[in-house]
């Protein structure tokens, strides 16, 4: 049993520790929400469809340097410790935010002005490479025995207070301002109010403790050591992208995407489609604990093959039911249903992930995985299911995405051995 005090450091830590992360998925997602803004003021096209899909593929770039930052940065915390690498990690963040937030739109600089945010998009790309891993590993480190997934769970919890915090901006600045401020300058407040907070990140991550397991534990050497490694290991790598794509796919749909989702494909109103925004957000915070709990109780693998199988039989029956005749209700009840399925399939799979990888390049090889399947699905969710949309016409197609990524995701489940705690899984 902890003491007290040791509660209270522990309580402490996990909060130093996830605030960056509540900052780079802040970031990541403001970007996603004002995708239609951005669209206009950088990316002027002959169509409204055109110009959202420059953002949105811009928005999707940022996802190609993750795994470039999963292996440079990973690679770095792998050696050099997880303290030095989170901090590094949050100065990119900072500097790309900071890139998109002050850049002048194309109508002032041409051609420069997408330039410098496809720049910026790339920095925060190369920092969120390696920051989730980052966190999740130094967490997975740090939690008591039998408590990993809770433990873990507060990673992408904190995540979810940005989706709540970004919404509630969202929701203040629809209110205070018209369509026309905020299509002017409006869209840039959230991306300052970002670039305020980065100082007080800062300084939590400053005072962050290395984690036991890493000042005890064998650790790669060298870049080079930490490349043959995770080569040497790179089915598990590839299971467990596979294992990832489930969450990393749902995640953007129903945070990032839903704004876009509501306004241009279902005609909501847009004070309505952030409120979903905001339920969904606190559905995950819920959610996410819960799973992490549950794993550590029955184990990760039944949580991994009976979500990926209840997403591939109800997500498309569910968004048919919801554009069949759109409404404020049926859009949070169809949401909400599968924040049910991120919640507790990524409480499960997060310390799955940790679990599975060799112990000396767990930051990297945790990073990569996830990395290449953010870089291959969830990143690019807004986009294909856009596309997808103008493409078929079927306003429930992006469900069809989603139902992709559950069936990729059972395959792993189905193909990996879920290790217990403190073991290490293998390919079955």
């Amino acid at each position: 049993m902890l003491s007290a005090t040791e509660r209270r450091d522990k309580v402490r830590n996990v909060i130093r520790v996830s605030s960056g992360n509540f900052l780079e998925m802040y970031d990541f997602i403001v970007y996603g929400y004002y995708a239609t803004y951005i669209g206009h003021t950088f990316f002027p096209a002959g169509s409204e469809f055109a110009s959202l899909m420059l953002a949105l593929m811009t928005f999707g770039a940022g996802y190609l340097m993750r795994p470039l930052g999963a292996m440079v940065l990973g690679a770095y915390i792998d050696r050099k410790g997880r303290r030095d690498g989170l901090i590094l990690t949050l100065g990119l963040m900072a500097m790309g935010t900071f890139t998109i937030a002050a850049t002048p739109g194309y109508a002032s600089i041409g051609l420069a002005a997408p330039i410098i945010i496809v720049i910026g998009r790339l920095l925060q790309g190369l920092s969120a490479g390696v920051e989730l891993g980052g966190v999740s590993i130094y967490l997975s480190e740090i939690a008591t025995p039998g408590h990993r997934g809770f433990y873990c769970s507060w990673q992408s919890g904190s995540q979810q207070l940005a989706v709540i915090f970004t919404a509630l901006v969202g929701i203040a600045l629809t209110g205070a301002m018209t369509s026309s401020q905020m299509a002017a300058w409006g869209w840039r407040v959230p991306l300052f109010i970002g670039c305020l907070i980065i100082p007080v990140i800062l300084w939590l991550r400053r005072s962050l403790e290395e984690t036991e397991t890493f000042r005890k534990s064998r650790h790669a050497r060298s870049a080079r050591e930490v490349f043959r490694i995770v080569g040497a290991n790179w089915r598990l790598v590839g299971l467990g992208m596979m294992l990832s794509v489930l969450t990393t796919t749902t995640f953007y749909l129903i945070t990032v995407y839903t704004p876009t989702f509501g306004r241009q494909a279902l005609h909501l109103e847009a004070h309505d489609i952030l409120i979903v925004t905001l339920c969904v957000g606190l559905s995950n915070l819920f959610w996410l604990p819960v799973g992490g709990a549950i794993s550590d109780r029955v184990g990760r693998r039944p949580l991994l093959l009976l979500i990926p199988a209840l997403c591939l039989l109800s997500a498309y029956p569910a968004m048919l039911w919801l554009v069949h005749a759109p409404t404020f209700s049926k859009l949070l009840l169809v949401e909400l249903w599968y924040s049910l399925f991120f919640g507790l399939y990524n409480g499960a799979m997060i310390p799955c992930l940790a679990e599975m990888m060799p112990a000396e390049v767990r930051t990297a090889a945790f990073s990569l995985a996830f990395s290449l399947a953010t870089a291959v699905f969830g990143g690019f969710t807004p986009a294909v299911a856009t596309y997808l949309i103008e493409r078929t016409g079927n306003r429930a197609a992006p469900a069809l995405w989603l139902s992709l990524a559950a069936g990729i995701s059972l395959a792993a489940a189905l193909l990996v051995k879920t290790p217990r705690e403190g073991d290490e899984a293998v390919p079955a």
